[in-house]
């Protein structure tokens, strides 16, 4: 299906304009880091289709933009844990759009209030270990496979976490279980797909974001209130980092951002 020419609203970075009119899929799109870059992309004139399980949240996301974003942004129902609902969703993609030319994985689970060894917690860790590396892999392969069908030098980015590198010690009664260890796996998974796509020499590019602690309005965990005044970043903040590097020229290749908060006097 030829693409449809689609109305850019705002400035964008530079090199950006050569992704206009570009497919961007964004998992975990329903709130958060994920929603901050799906609006962000949208005004920057991708069509952007935002996977999520909750749709009446994409929904919300959609009516909540301007008109001009609103008919870039796409939201359709998808649970990265389910490797069949990953498959289909990707091939209604390709057929609709066309293809996928960039693909942020940003679905990802955390309850930090959960120990490791805790009596009863088998479920939420093998939620959080289905969404952060079993479905990371599914929407990977699913994207990497729409970019070689057309030969297109298309863009990864994963959004990684600061405990994807080391596990620092957390505020009390915040406990990492799992999470870093996903993360971990994250940090290595994104060196091996840099590795396996330089082989394949289609200049795709593939990039880790890795921020710390993001305050989220729908995660009870890390609220304004719950934070307090420990240092914290904003969705907008690791957006802002997608943009960039999605704006750097076809020959330069981010592979790692970390970005940290600091305490500032108010």
């Amino acid at each position: 299906m030829p693409r449809r020419k689609i109305v850019c609203s705002g400035k964008r970075a530079s090199h950006m304009d050569r992704w206009v009119n570009r497919v961007a899929v964004v998992t975990g799109a329903s709130s958060g880091i994920g929603a901050e870059i799906s609006k962000d992309l949208t005004k920057a004139g991708m069509v952007v289709v935002g996977l999520a399980r909750r749709v009446d949240r994409l929904d919300e996301l959609r009516s909540g933009m301007p008109e001009q974003q609103r008919i870039n942004f796409h939201g359709i129902k998808c649970d990265v844990m389910d490797e069949e609902e990953v498959t289909k969703t990707f091939l209604f993609i390709e057929e609709k759009f066309g293809g996928i030319d960039v693909l942020v994985n940003n679905a990802g689970v955390y309850d930090p209030s959960m120990k490791l060894f805790q009596e009863g917690n088998h479920s939420k860790i093998s939620e959080t270990i289905n969404t952060n590396i079993t479905g990371f892999i599914s929407c990977t392969r699913e994207a990497f496979k729409s970019m070689k069908k057309r030969s297109f030098p298309g863009h990864i980015i994963n959004m990684n976490s600061i405990s994807g590198h080391n596990v620092p010690n957390l505020p009390t009664d915040y406990y990492f279980n799992v999470y870093a260890a996903t993360k971990h796996a994250i940090t290595a998974l994104t060196e091996t797909e840099r590795q396996e796509f330089a082989k394949e020499r289609l200049g795709i590019k593939v990039s880790s974001i890795s921020p710390g602690i993001v305050q989220t309005e729908l995660s009870p965990h890390f609220s304004k209130e719950a934070l307090g005044n420990f240092p914290h970043l904003f969705p907008q903040d690791v957006s802002r980092a997608v943009l960039y590097v999605l704006g750097t020229p076809p020959h330069v290749q981010i592979q790692e951002i970390t970005i940290k908060p600091i305490r500032v006097n108010s």
